[in-house]
């Protein structure tokens, strides 16, 4: 049978549409002339979330023109039909530059969250690359080999170090996630501090030195006491909370009673996929699954679509 539109391998936070200007970024004379482009645009994102414009129906990232001044903490994110644009990181602004930002229709700031489900996927696929990237400026102010002050490199794709030479690049934490099945039964668990009835698929990072299928393997016999094998890569998706890429997968178990090792589940277990259908389409109560903005629910109703009616 065919997979629904809102399983497809496109996850939320995905198809970011700018060309990245990775040859003008390095180029000093070529980046002071996108400065001064008068197409040049700037997008707005902080720790709160991205400013947007328009109404519920529609809205947009805001665009806002590079003022003379230039924006505090802006990087280069790319071109727009040939136009730069940049990111402007909010967390820079004072207090009374952020008050004199454009209100209601003309601009309002929404969560990251928020983005991925009422932005389009392209929108929101750019309001998570800006995100990701100010979030890794934000916490890498000083060098890790000698702790002197870096400096934006590449128009924001590196940081250098002025003391001691370092340069800094941008890192993404590789983080599997995955759908586990024993005889048409799915192992989901809940963390610790969830609210009753709340339940995901297991999740965890890469560990130095092990391969993705391996780590599959092993978060979920840490988790749960379950042994998975045979994972398949599925679908991946840009986490940036802060950074992280979710590397989606399926793979199969022996079954087993799951239980919790290691005390990051309050609850694991086995659920029917009548039990999962119920919990998607909203008619179970008790087991509210992820939000469509993450890649677990789209793993989770590719399971079930695959099984049929």
């Amino acid at each position: 049978m065919s997979i629904p539109a809102h399983t497809s391998t496109a996850p939320p936070f995905t198809g970011m549409p700018l060309d990245r200007a990775t040859e003008e970024r390095k180029d000093p004379a070529r980046m002071a002339e996108l400065l001064a482009d008068p197409r040049a645009r700037t997008v707005l994102a902080g720790s709160e979330g991205v400013v947007v414009a328009g109404g519920d129906g529609s809205p947009t990232l805001l665009r806002v023109p590079v003022p003379a001044e230039g924006i505090p903490g802006a990087i280069l994110l790319g071109l727009e039909d040939g136009a730069p644009m940049f990111a402007g990181d909010l967390e820079e602004f004072s207090a009374g530059e952020r008050a004199a930002l454009p209100a209601d229709g003309a601009g309002r700031r929404i969560s990251l969250r928020e983005a991925g489900t009422l932005l389009s996927h392209g929108e929101a696929g750019l309001a998570a690359y800006a995100t990701a990237l100010l979030n890794w400026h934000r916490r890498h102010r000083f060098c890790a080999n000698c702790g002197a002050g870096t400096a934006i490199a590449e128009a924001g794709y590196s940081r250098h170090c002025p003391r001691c030479g370092a340069s800094h690049f941008p890192r993404t934490d590789p983080c599997v996630i995955m759908t586990v099945e024993h005889e048409g039964r799915l192992l989901m668990g809940r963390r610790a501090g969830w609210p009753a009835g709340r339940l995901s698929v297991l999740a965890g990072f890469v560990s130095p030195g092990e391969s993705i299928e391996e780590a599959v393997v092993r978060e979920v016999y840490e988790e749960s006491g379950i042994v998975a094998h045979d994972p398949a890569f599925i679908s991946s998706q840009p986490w940036p909370f802060p950074a992280s890429l979710m590397l989606g997968f399926h793979a199969e178990a022996d079954g087993g009673e799951p239980e919790s090792r290691d005390r990051e589940l309050a609850e694991v277990r086995w659920f029917s996929l009548d039990a999962v259908r119920d919990g998607l389409n909203g008619r179970n109560p008790e087991l509210l699954l992820p939000g469509g903005v993450s890649i677990a629910r789209l793993l989770i109703a590719r399971w079930v679509a695959l099984r049929g009616s």
